[in-house]
């Protein structure tokens, strides 16, 4: 006798149920308070006629704050497993949307060249339509680079967000100056990465025909 019970023998033991994250987790409500924070964003950065020290500063402040939870929502999707389809399509929106408004509003204002508005949207936006492209062939992951040109223009847009003079509007123009190079440099290394990673896996896709034959 093997001891295990009639009902058992033979049949498999079933594997235990993954538990799944809930739409309502820490992760997913930063996330959603970031996109919250868009409209109120642009309503005060806009404020008047939009040159006022003290709305502009309060601009700042919700800025930072979408910065910051921009940091901490997907660190902790992460670390405590609360990756949701959600958060996966809602996280890159945000992020997107609030730099956007903020380059946007920033050039209507005068404060920042349309040409420097353009470059980082095309860049922002291709990318995410050429992740879309090669998808089916494999995922093309953050890089280091990816992150220090987003801590950059984060940088940069929060320094024109304030109003400043003297030797730190000075600075923050070379901050621009930066961000606007790591987005291109980044840009194109993203560009060479999608290339490779179709061209493999159309390679895989016609062995696997080859093989098939």
């Amino acid at each position: 006798m093997s001891g295990v019970p009639a009902s058992a023998a033979g049949r498999a033991r079933p594997a235990p149920a993954v538990r799944q994250a809930g739409l309502w987790n820490i992760a997913n409500v930063l996330t959603m308070l970031r996109l919250l924070l868009v409209p109120a964003f642009v309503m005060l950065l806009m404020h008047g006629d939009g040159t006022d020290p003290a709305w502009r500063a309060f601009a700042w402040a919700a800025f930072a704050v979408a910065m910051i939870t921009d940091v901490f929502d997907g660190h902790l999707a992460r670390a405590y497993n609360l990756v949701t389809d959600f958060g996966k399509i809602a996280d890159p929106i945000a992020d997107k949307t609030i730099m956007g408004s903020a380059l946007i509003c920033l050039s209507v204002l005068g404060d920042l060249p349309w040409w420097v508005t353009g470059v980082i949207l095309f860049r922002e936006l291709g990318i995410t339509l050429m992740r879309f492209w090669v998808i089916k062939h494999g995922v093309i992951p953050a890089s280091r680079g990816g992150k220090i040109k987003t801590l950059a223009q984060g940088t940069a847009v929060g320094m024109y967000v304030l109003v400043l003079t003297g030797p730190l509007a000075t600075f923050r123009w070379w901050v621009m100056a930066v961000a606007v190079v790591l987005t291109v440099a980044t840009g194109l290394d993203y560009v060479r990465q999608a290339v490779v990673l179709r061209r493999a896996g159309l390679a895989r896709e016609r062995a696997g025909r080859d093989a098939e034959r």
